[in-house]
């Protein structure tokens, strides 16, 4: 059997994973990403793949950012009616995220053929909402640890990478090897998601860069998200947060909670204005069960804050009401609230009250952050905080490297508000914690390959990995293919 691999994303620069395994006789994509960020990086998305979508006989996801699901509805408009295997975690999260990315792509374009601020006549979105949809008809969801036959020998069984709901490492055994594909890694010891699961061997690893080349913050259990609350309240402001819907906004929720039931902070309205987000902490709520320990209602009813009908009541029925609002939202602080609809989105961004604004997207790309953004930057009273990566050539990573003005919606708007950042919230492992991973195998792979990063960070990994681990390492180029056997 003729074994090759083909890099098609993520190979020198962190988005668009996607990953072509050739059997001979199958062929097997792992991962759909978009890419983001630069524009260079973004018109891939449009380009053809070397391989037809229809020619292709199983797609394998390893978690549902859009970085590696995003394509996916493109994929199947061109063709593709294969299944697509994933976690059940992974697919409740799918069910969220694409028809929300046509949406926003179809929005897009239509704001810009009214608006006229792009240069195609007319703007067309890569795909639409009715192609999410059929998209998701495709999904296959698989339990962790449970092997399953995906196309004629070859099998796949998913591995708890807590990085994010429903979050995986796929490993692929074929022909008598077994190849694992990593997709993001997550943390060790960080609330809201279990430490990423051990992995004893592989013969080839696909491991992320992400923060390669640097370490995060050492948890300072929440002291600098709250000096900028407490600041920015102090000069009558908001905090505007553009956070990653799916995943993010679970752990910036989880520590505004703490930092209240502590009396760190004072107790704000905090709004959640994604309605990604909104369904994705449904989803994070009902799975409970896969989330780190403390998340568990019995670790938790000691802690749970009470509402007003709570307040006063015999301690056997303070902890009842503990418990439901808990079961009910895991998440919530004391004035926590919900924006669905775009009027109430409106409105909120109208309001100059001190609050906390928590919208997508995270690198501040699209959404309805934008609007916020739009409002609050030319005011010095407010902060905008990002608590994510943000890849070269997004709105946010001008913001973070200090842009006194940015374009939204065709218009220049000056930066006068704060910018901050939180890098210990990242839920991408760092070099120390990937390096942490990669000793718990207990045989090298033959070749591991790094993909997922930035040049930069993916050279400094790899010459950690060939100092401390004595690893053969390979950073493959994009459109690469290497022979596996």
């Amino acid at each position: 059997m003729s074994l090759t691999l083909t890099f098609l994303g993520a190979a020198r620069t962190v988005t668009g994973s996607k990953y072509l395994l050739d059997t001979g006789s199958k062929k097997i994509l792992i991962d759909a990403g978009l890419f983001q960020g630069l524009k260079e990086l973004r018109e891939r998305n449009w380009q053809d793949l070397p391989v037809a979508p229809s020619e292709i006989d199983a797609v394998v996801l390893t978690h549902a950012h859009l970085d590696h699901v995003g394509y996916l509805p493109r994929l199947v408009s061109h063709g593709y009616r294969g299944r697509v295997f994933c976690t059940a975690g992974t697919q409740d999260l799918c069910r969220i995220v694409l028809p929300d990315a046509g949406r926003i792509q179809e929005e897009d374009a239509a704001n810009a053929n009214r608006q006229g601020y792009s240069r195609h006549s007319p703007a067309l979105p890569l795909y639409g909402e009715a192609d999410a949809m059929r998209a998701l008809t495709l999904l296959q969801p698989v339990g962790y640890d449970r092997p399953i036959p995906i196309v004629e020998g070859v099998e796949v069984d998913f591995i708890n990478a807590g990085h994010l709901l429903g979050s995986s490492y796929a490993r692929i055994r074929v022909d008598g090897q077994t190849l694992l594909f990593g997709g993001d890694l997550g943390r060790f010891e960080r609330p809201v998601l279990p430490d990423p699961t051990m992995v004893a061997e592989a013969d080839y690893l696909l491991v992320e860069s992400t923060y390669g080349d640097r370490l995060h913050d050492t948890n300072d259990d929440g002291a600098v998200l709250e000096r900028i609350v407490k600041e920015t309240v102090g000069r009558g402001g908001r905090v505007i947060i553009p956070a990653f819907a799916v995943g993010r906004v679970e752990e910036l929720l989880y520590w505004l909670k703490r930092l209240e039931e502590e009396g760190r902070i004072p107790i704000l309205p905090v709004f959640v204005d994604s309605p990604m987000a909104i369904d994705a902490l449904g989803r994070y709520t009902e799975r409970l069960r896969e989330l780190d320990a403390d998340m568990q209602p019995e670790q938790r009813d000691d802690k749970a804050p009470l509402g007003p009908a709570a307040r006063g009541e015999p301690p056997d029925r303070r902890r009842q009401h503990a418990r439901k609002e808990r079961q009910l939202c895991a998440f919530c602080t004391e004035r926590f609230r919900t924006i669905s609809s775009p009027a109430e989105s409106k409105e909120l961004t109208a309001s100059k009250m001190p609050a906390i604004v928590i919208s997508s997207s995270g690198m501040a790309t699209g959404g309805r952050v934008l609007h916020h953004l739009r409002a609050g930057l030319p005011d010095s009273r407010n902060t905008v905080l990002f608590a994510g990566y943000q890849a070269v050539g997004t709105r946010g990573r001008s913001l973070v490297d200090g842009a006194t003005v940015v374009k939204i919606h065709g218009q220049m708007v000056p930066v006068h508000a704060r910018i901050a950042r939180i890098e210990s919230m990242s839920a991408h492992a760092d070099s120390h914690e990937i390096l942490r991973w990669l000793g718990g195998f207990t045989r090298p792979p033959r070749t591991t390959f790094i993909v997922h990063g930035e040049p930069s960070a993916m050279e400094a990994l790899q010459a950690s990995i060939q100092q401390k681990l004595g690893w053969s390492t390979k950073m493959p180029s994009h459109g690469e293919t290497v022979t596996l056997s």
